[in-house]
């Protein structure tokens, strides 16, 4: 059993992936704050851009190897010394700077720039959270609107209530909203849950765990096996 808090996670590195750059002041804010920022690939060019400073450089290379204009290639000269050269193609760019991390002691990191571009690297990254689980680390992958959390077994999640909140029905068309939540399987089995608006007991599908919503914090997930969180943040 652990319990989760989602405004309270300092990660010991951030990796930055080469999907759309992050605009949302949580992503952005761990870019900031973070003195650990792996870049995967060209991912680098982007963050320096923005006034980054990478700690490494970790990948195939194969992007930013190959500098489209004079730019590029002043950054790749001046932070050259910072790449570390994966060759090897049985993983993304993004499991071998996870890897690297891993290897460095650094169990808790932050993944940002991991969606958009294109769905189906959207879609990898994703699912690719639960692997690093299982490799060990305590990862969480942000997006723009909210974060992924691989978790194993019951967790407590810490989220935000609104002031005031009441749970009203359905039908309502004006009910007061509070943070939302889906939850995808991977392996579990035996779900049960307190706390969310629609409690369930299986998840046969990805789609049967979406679109929930916590109406009590911290909320509590009870499963045998793997499942993905993810929270939306409270507008």
């Amino acid at each position: 059993m652990r319990t989760i808090n989602i405004d309270d996670y300092e990660p010991q590195a951030v990796i930055l992936c080469c999907g759309d750059y992050p605009s949302h002041p949580m992503p952005l804010s761990l870019l900031q704050n973070s003195p650990r920022v792996v870049c995967c690939d060209s991912a680098a060019f982007g963050f320096v851009r923005q006034g980054g400073v990478p700690w490494r450089i970790v990948g195939d290379c194969d992007s930013i190897l190959a500098p489209r204009d004079e730019e590029e290639r002043a950054i790749l000269e001046r932070f050259r010394p910072l790449i570390v050269h994966e060759t090897e193609q049985d993983s993304n760019d993004l499991t071998k700077s996870v890897r690297y991390c891993l290897e460095q002691g650094l169990r808790r990191i932050a993944i940002v720039g991991a969606t958009g571009k294109r769905e189906d690297h959207t879609l990898g990254n994703i699912s690719l959270s639960v692997e690093y689980m299982r490799l060990g680390a305590e990862v969480r992958l942000y997006t723009d609107y909210g974060v992924f959390i691989p978790c194993r077994g019951e967790s407590f999640f810490e989220v935000p209530i609104p002031e005031h909140f009441t749970v009203a029905p359905d039908t309502d068309p004006h009910r007061p909203k509070s943070t939302q939540v889906s939850i995808f399987n991977f392996t579990a089995r035996h779900f049960s849950s307190q706390g969310l608006r629609y409690p369930f007991s299986h998840l046969d599908n990805w789609w049967m765990g979406t679109l929930n919503e916590a109406v009590a914090s911290p909320f509590c997930i009870q499963a045998d096996g793997e499942y993905l969180l993810f929270i939306n943040y409270l507008k």
